[in-house]
């Protein structure tokens, strides 16, 4: 049947790269057609000589329903009608060689359960939104100056049924929302949900970028669960992946028998490490394709956020390759000028008609100006992982503590560079795989310093500068390396021990909430001032945590890193009079030895440390502490 016209503004617009919703143009769309019920279908495959639908609605048949070329754009569509909603469909492709492949569908908004590939088509008319007060604060949400601690999940993997299978979306609304709400985060990263043929990628070899993975439920199960972390007022962040794409054979890699989505040169199109492909980001419908998926997830799914995988990679010609494997750019250099730009756009694109949602970047490297606007010659990220920060501090404390004195310059060196971009912190699932082992095995000692090791790096960490992000598992203990088949180990929580690690992240939630002066200058140096970062010998730093004009009290933080008590340890403070400890991190409610500093301090008028006040405080063994000054 003739097929119903695309726009030739909606094929202008993909061949210019800025149709903003691709993705209700190409793939399968159920409507009316000349009063009869069907499905139009739209796909690009501008080197195809000839394109046709596929599906249980014709038996498979190639060439039953062909499809129409839209020249001069590369776009085939064809209305099939009585086709219905769940039908499952891929488009036949004749190339220019004559040989015959069958694709999924690449704007495919749900699929079947893998090993199976097939699309299904769908409609997102039947899901009845009830987080309309969420969306209308987050347009108003001053995240530079609100705390943000995310926990980051892996849907199969977090909980799972006494019969071994994973929870549904809908389960994980029942189960995850209150353990979150529990925990005090305030928000949640799902590690992609985006289709996936490989369990074992974690959902980092998409193959769908328009549909949510089945092996959870529907795309509205998906939906149910976003909306009802909304009405319980956590954000939900997405991780995201358009630095590369696997190469299956049904899916983008060759899709019309050339090098469509990807560049045709390997030392441009593939990635060694991995064993993936490379956008092209050269080509207007490709980035078109890809943020339009960014927009898709914040649009229909009402998605708070993207972190983008892998930026790094994208940035650099030269990323994890030798010398005679990869091509400069125009000017002779190793910057990718392609994903630069396609990167500013994805973030000015995005920021722009969400407001108040949040761009986040897993970027490696020095690369300048990542958090800062396009204009000024960033890349226009609300934020970029720490990874100097992860990486030095996992260093120190994988340290014996007798050593640690040899290596205090991993605690200072990052606050150098602290403030030049707005940070998060992680502890993600990266570092808790492939044999590195979880955080709690990485501390040396026994069993004791082990949990006292890990209490200290959360509370370092919801102390330092930063937004804050910790993967599953860690809030509690776990011991086994995180691995994709099994759920954690949450019998670890009838142990005491465990029991006061989850206690204590819930009260560093509480309390980054709660004080100002460890969220409201997180990206801003006027929030952190060293009191002392000389004390190698003993392994001690102090530090003030301070709030910005609207309110609140400084924050002495003073960290033991050893497993000795220091007592009279005489800091330095900003002025005399009576100081509470409001926080120890070796109280005995979360199994600690509870040495510290129960009743009042009085800070005298003797200077020290360049302030114009000093107090005497008792050290706890692998502990921090925070004082208040009483108002």
């Amino acid at each position: 049947m003739e097929s119903p016209t695309l726009s030739e503004f909606d094929l202008y617009l993909l061949a210019e790269g800025r149709h903003w919703h691709i993705y209700n143009v190409l793939g399968a769309h159920p409507m009316t057609h000349k009063g009869t019920e069907g499905v139009r279908f739209a796909v690009w495959a501008p080197n195809a000589r000839a394109v046709s639908v596929v599906g249980d609605f014709n038996h498979w048949q190639a060439g039953a329903d062909a499809m129409q070329l839209h020249e001069g754009f590369g776009v085939w569509s064809v209305f099939i009608p009585k086709v219905q909603v769940d039908a499952l469909y891929k488009f036949s492709i004749t190339t220019r060689d004559g040989h015959q492949l069958t694709k999924t569908d690449p704007y495919g908004q749900a699929f079947e359960l893998r090993p199976s590939t097939a699309a299904r088509v769908t409609e997102r008319r039947g899901y009845c939104w009830e987080d309309g007060d969420w969306l209308e604060s987050r347009n108003r949400f001053d995240w530079q100056r609100s705390p943000i601690s995310i926990y980051e999940v892996h849907p199969g993997s977090w909980r799972h049924h006494g019969s071994g299978r994973w929870l549904s979306y809908r389960e994980l609304a029942e189960q995850l929302i209150p353990y979150v709400l529990e925990s005090g985060f305030t928000h949640i990263e799902l590690l992609p949900v985006t289709e996936h043929p490989l369990d074992e990628s974690w959902g980092y070899q998409t193959t769908g970028y328009y549909a949510p993975t089945s092996r959870y439920g529907s795309p509205d199960d998906l939906r149910y669960l976003i909306d009802q972390c909304h009405q319980h007022n956590i954000g939900v962040i997405l991780d995201w992946v358009p630095g590369h794409f696997p190469d299956d054979e049904h899916a983008l890699a060759k899709f019309d028998g050339t090098a469509l989505y990807e560049h045709e040169d390997p030392r441009r199109g593939r990635h060694q490490d991995w064993g993936t492909l490379i956008y092209n980001y050269s080509r207007h419908e490709v980035k078109n394709f890809l943020i339009g998926s960014a927009l898709f997830w914040l649009d229909t799914f009402h998605v708070d956020g993207l972190r983008v995988d892998a930026v790094a990679s994208m940035l650099y010609l030269n990323y994890s390759r030798n010398e005679e494997d990869w091509l400069p750019n125009e000017y002779g250099g190793n910057e990718n000028l392609e994903a630069i730009a396609f990167l500013r756009e994805l973030n000015q694109v995005c920021q722009g008609r969400f407001p108040g949602v949040l761009m986040m970047a897993e970027e490696s490297t020095s690369w300048p100006q990542v958090t800062r606007p396009p204009e000024v010659g960033g890349l226009g990220f609300n934020l970029k992982w720490n990874m100097g920060w992860m990486h030095d501090t996992l260093h120190y404390f994988q340290q014996d503590p007798v050593y640690r004195q040899f290596h205090h310059d991993k605690l200072t060196f990052g606050l150098l560079y602290a403030f030049s971009e707005n940070f998060l912190l992680p502890l993600s699932h990266d570092e808790v795989v492939h044999g590195k082992s979880s955080l709690i095995q990485k501390m040396p000692g026994d069993d004791w310093q082990q949990r006292a090791s890990l209490r200290l790096l959360f509370s370092y960490m919801f102390t330092y500068p930063g937004a804050k992000l910790l993967f599953m598992g860690g809030e509690f203990g776990q011991r086994q390396e995180w691995s994709e088949k099994r759920e954690l180990d949450w019998h670890l929580l009838q142990h005491e021990g465990h029991q006061g690690i989850h206690k204590l992240v819930q009260d560093l939630n509480r309390l980054y909430r709660e004080q100002p002066a460890l969220h409201r200058l997180d990206y801003n140096a006027a929030g952190f001032e060293w009191i002392d970062c000389h004390d190698s010998t003993q392994s001690v730093v102090s530090y003030l945590r301070k709030p910005d004009q609207h309110g609140g009290e400084a924050l002495v933080i003073v960290v033991n890193f050893t497993p000795v008590p220091r007592h009279h340890y005489r800091i330095g403070v900003p002025l005399a009079g009576n100081w509470q400890e409001i926080f120890n991190s070796d109280s005995t409610y979360y199994g600690g030895s509870n040495l510290g500093n129960p009743f009042t301090l009085t800070a005298t008028d003797t200077p020290w440390m360049a302030r114009p006040a000093s107090v005497e405080v008792t050290l706890p063994p692998l502990g921090l502490i925070i004082l208040k000054a009483d108002a």
